[in-house]
């Protein structure tokens, strides 16, 4: 048998980060469905949202303590254990259950408690493998997901395409066949710790001490909250609120706003060293603004949809950029510090989406979506702020202050 190299260990990390697209996105697809079918209320499908990212941010934190105790190989075998059953779930229980919404919500709850673990564990899996292009790497893994969540919407269009959507419990479950293949895979592949490469990382009671930290969690926060507002409500904002066609609004709304996420991610993974971080997410943020209020106000259709699309190019950066930068910053960080920032990326994911169908609920659609304008307009200003917060630390070490780096 042939040995497994690193590069079986990207390639399990990336088919992690696809399978919590599928944790992620398969359930919004459905959320048309679930209404039609079970007479489930917006506020409903808005609470499922929420308790999802809720769930993962709970086990971000529980993790930061756990992670490195337990071991990288056995959290990563646990957490697709998890998705594999949560999925099963969500085809069989709302079927066999008195209430099919208790159903949907507690295999919705396995797939977070799994997702979560994902976000936590493979981001340093990817960032402890031997080399030099700690960015790049990061980016393209995190594109991963981008390209999980177009292969979710495209093949679960495609099926509903040839069977109708009265036949979607198969559908999760044939999705299930990919975290159930993980789980063989991560069981063998080799695997480094961060401790390795520094072993004595910094508490996180002194990373919450820094100003620079606290910075780049408020951008976690945004960086989560811009992306899943539109990605968790594009599809049904295309179909109920703009009166396209499923089909139409899943592939050129959702999917068009994961292709190009995922082409950003790319573009900075190939391109990253020559470009400056902070700038490239502040043009990040300024074209996520512009892009919800295409979305929003365009007069046709089509030009609402391309604002969609426009979004996921913006806040493609987002998220792996400012993983990157607290990299930079903080080099001794370690598991902890970015089980942190995914706690922090996580209430984003659960408080934008959960806005945004409180508001829905209560108003419109196009409203509620317009309030996840707010997240890339607080993102800019953070990294402004960080961008002066450099321009200070470089003055001082001009006049022989130390290094702020912690």
């Amino acid at each position: 048998m042939q040995r497994l190299t690193y590069s079986h260990t990207r390639a399990a990390s990336y088919i992690g980060y696809v399978t919590q697209a599928i944790m992620n996105n398969l359930a919004p697809l459905l959320f048309l469905t679930f209404q039609r079918q079970f007479s489930v209320s917006l506020s409903s499908l808005a609470l499922l949202i929420t308790m999802n990212f809720t769930i993962q941010l709970l086990v971000d934190l529980a993790a930061a303590r756990f992670v490195d105790r337990i071991g990288y190989r056995r959290v990563a075998v646990a957490a697709h254990i998890m998705c594999t059953v949560g999925l099963l779930g969500l085809g069989i229980l709302p079927s066999v259950m008195v209430n099919p919404y208790t159903g949907i919500m507690i295999a919705m709850a396995v797939n977070a408690a799994g997702g979560g673990l994902i976000e936590v564990i493979i981001s340093p899996i990817v960032e402890a493998i031997p080399g030099d292009r700690k960015a790049a790497s990061m980016s393209i893994l995190h594109s991963f997901y981008c390209w999980g969540y177009v292969a979710v919407v495209a093949l679960s269009t495609l099926y509903f395409t040839l069977f109708g959507t009265t036949r979607w419990q198969w559908l999760p479950m044939a999705w299930a066949l990919v975290p159930f293949f993980n789980i063989f895979f991560f069981a063998k592949v080799p695997l480094r710790t961060l401790i390795e490469e520094s072993s004595s990382p910094i508490p996180l009671r002194k990373l919450f001490t820094k100003k620079t930290f606290i910075l780049l969690s408020v951008m976690m926060v945004c960086a989560g909250a811009s992306e899943q507002a539109m990605s968790q409500w594009a599809s049904l904002f295309a179909e109920a609120g703009l009166k396209v066609p499923k089909t139409m609004g899943d592939l050129l709304g959702p999917c068009l706003f994961a292709v190009l996420m995922g082409l950003s991610r790319v573009f900075f993974g190939t391109k990253q060293r020559a470009l400056k971080l902070e700038t490239l997410l502040l043009i990040s943020g300024i074209a996520c603004v512009t892009a919800y209020g295409i979305a929003v106000f365009a007069p046709h259709p089509i030009l609402a949809l391309a604002g969609c699309g426009l979004c996921g190019l913006s806040v493609g950066m987002m998220w792996p950029g400012t993983f990157s930068l607290a990299s930079r910053q903080y080099p001794r960080g370690g598991t902890a510090m970015f089980a942190m920032l995914a706690l922090a990326g996580d209430v984003g994911c659960a408080a934008g989406p959960g806005l945004v169908g409180l508001i829905m609920n209560n108003k419109t659609l196009k409203i509620g979506l317009l309030t996840a304008v707010i997240f890339p307009v607080v993102l800019t200003a953070a990294v402004t702020m960080l961008k002066k917060s450099a321009g200070k630390g470089s003055e001082q070490q001009g006049m022989g202050g130390a290094d702020r780096r912690a």
